[in-house]
């Protein structure tokens, strides 16, 4: 006996036609926005940053008091979750401004990516959802972008930074994208998908 499909179709309230239309995962989902900027002539340098911790990140990038302290000393790319109703491109654009003081620069994309995590326990996330809109573009001058909501903003190697060195998830977003090789065996073996 074939089993109903439950598609991400999310209500408030449920549907009696369709009770698993609105089944979201126990942790929820999160719509975030990357930007991936590489410097131009420099292969594997992506512009990271580490948080200020007393700028106004939840502000700027939905990100949480306690979630800023876990972050610490990491780096992380520009990036944020989408306002309700917002689109990935105005996300973009808004990280350029609000984030790095850019106010033109060519992106490419979205590439868009889902990554469920559903295996709950220890060095495991909690059930979640997240979709993922990678912009990537080329920064050509000679200087990193400057703003005061980060400690530091350096274009870095990325290929020679350990997992850990990067917030959670971003090195995923790095894999994701292709600008650093997966480690282990890769995307394809945790369920995640990649949409060119």
């Amino acid at each position: 006996m074939p089993t109903e499909p439950r598609f991400a179709r999310f209500r408030r309230s449920p549907l009696t036609e369709h009770p698993g239309a609105c089944e979201v995962p126990d942790s929820g989902m999160c719509l975030s926005t990357f930007v991936v900027l590489e410097r131009a002539g420099r292969d594997g340098e992506v512009l990271l940053g580490r948080l200020d911790p007393s700028a106004p990140w939840w502000e700027l990038g939905a990100i949480d008091p306690a979630r800023v302290e876990r972050i610490g000393e990491r780096w992380m790319l520009p990036s944020r979750q989408l306002a309700l109703f917002e689109s990935p491109d105005d996300a973009a654009r808004s990280i350029l401004w609000e984030q790095l003081g850019v106010d033109a620069l060519e992106l490419e994309g979205p590439l868009v990516f889902s990554d469920p995590a559903d295996e709950p326990g220890p060095g495991r996330r909690d059930p979640h959802w997240d979709l993922h809109f990678v912009y990537r573009g080329r920064w050509t001058a000679a200087e990193p972008p400057r703003n005061p909501s980060w400690r530091s903003l350096a274009f870095v190697d990325v290929r020679r930074l350990g997992r850990d060195e990067i917030a959670r998830g971003q090195r995923d977003v790095l894999e994701l994208a292709e600008v650093v090789p997966p480690v282990g065996e890769g995307p394809s073996a945790t369920g995640r998908t990649r949409r060119p």
